[in-house]
């Protein structure tokens, strides 16, 4: 058994479903983390995702126990959950960030792994975001990518290469990748 699937427990074997879905949190927790963070954009926001995501996964524990990838089912919760928060109002008149405004960019080549990148990637719209998330964060391909989000794979496509195009338009030269190194 792999740790992106975990198999039903055995009926019988005294598995409770608390300790089915404690030993399946366990594993998978800090990769959940860590997507629910790439979403949000900030720690804060990503631990209140991820609690209201795995308060979801445990009342449809029993259903979703039995499915073929639990995690698939938890980071499509997360991804929703996530969606659903930033259509709230009073969401949208509020950011944090980690930085105070009007910072000087950056003038050395940026691999993607710093701030100064998902800061940027914090600009897309919310789907853009969760593809980008998904797809290139997360390695997922088109077609998980698009099971996770309920859409076709066209559709990734597009609000991939829109995101990209996107990105590319709003960073700075000095993020760019130098062809010539």
């Amino acid at each position: 058994m792999t740790t992106t699937q975990m198999e039903a427990p055995v009926a019988g074997k005294g598995v409770t479903r608390d300790a089915d879905f404690e030993a399946w949190l366990l594993v998978r927790q800090p990769a959940l983390h860590r997507t629910a963070w790439a979403l949000t954009g900030n720690p804060h926001d990503a631990a209140d995702l991820l609690q209201t995501a795995l308060a979801k996964v445990y009342l449809a524990w029993d259903r979703v126990s039995r499915a073929d990838s639990i995690d698939s089912y938890a980071r499509r919760v997360l991804v929703n959950e996530h969606t659903s928060l930033w259509r709230r109002a009073f969401k949208r008149r509020e950011h944090s960030t980690y930085e105070v405004p009007d910072r000087g960019a950056s003038d050395h080549y940026d691999e993607g792994t710093s701030r100064e990148l998902w800061e940027f990637v914090q600009t897309l719209s919310p789907r853009q975001r969760a593809v980008v998330v998904l797809r290139y964060y997360e390695e997922l391909s088109e077609a998980e990518t698009a099971e996770v989000l309920g859409v076709s794979v066209g559709t990734v496509k597009s609000q991939c290469s829109r995101a990209l195009a996107t990105l590319r338009d709003r960073a700075p030269r000095s993020l760019a990748p130098q062809e010539d190194r």
